[in-house]
């Protein structure tokens, strides 16, 4: 994990070192090519900023997937390279996590269910950052019932294919009373 904060730190520092002296001429030729589409930079932004509702479905869709119980849904919501981290464990690749983790206890759960879910994301060119809140319950096979109150946190990235999940954060605790 602090290698990916190092790397993800990195990335600036390496950016303020570059030679951004044709910035100018790239953001003309981007303006030209907007224009000669009927778009400004304005509209460009906006339509940006509206597909942030794809990384919220891609977010949306590994909830909808965990509470079927289908494994091949989750996996095809996540990059090959990625990866996962739940209540302070590196679970490396979601492939791995799946296979070692919530593979073999997807066949335990008789009911997966989350109340109350929230979802915002912050979309920064084709990377997006999201932050969701929930409350989920499962109910096992054995008849042990388990509620939690739960946050994660996930960085996507965007191609031609759609939003990939490249790096998915959980935790979660038993709710508190109030």
């Amino acid at each position: 994990m602090a290698a990916a904060a190092l790397a993800l730190c990195a990335a600036p520092a390496l950016a303020q070192d570059m030679d951004h002296s044709g910035h100018g001429e790239h953001s003309q030729s981007m303006q030209m090519d907007h224009s000669a589409q009927g778009m400004n930079h304005a509209d460009h932004m906006a339509a940006m900023n509206d597909d942030v509702a794809g990384a919220e479905a891609a977010l949306t869709a590994y909830r909808n997937a965990l509470k079927a119980r289908d494994a091949e849904a989750m996996i095809a919501l996540f990059a090959e390279e990625s990866f996962v981290y739940e209540n302070g464990k590196d679970e490396g690749s979601f492939a791995n996590y799946m296979a070692h983790h919530l593979g073999p206890e997807l066949d335990a759960i008789t009911s997966f269910t989350f109340g109350e879910p929230t979802v915002a994301v912050t979309r920064m060119g084709h990377m997006a950052y999201g932050r969701e809140t929930y409350t989920y319950r499962i109910e096992l096979t054995d008849g042990r019932v388990i509620d939690r109150e739960g946050v994660a946190t996930s960085v996507l990235t965007h191609d031609a294919n759609g939003w990939k999940i490249v790096q998915y954060h959980s935790s979660s605790r038993p709710p508190r009373n109030q």
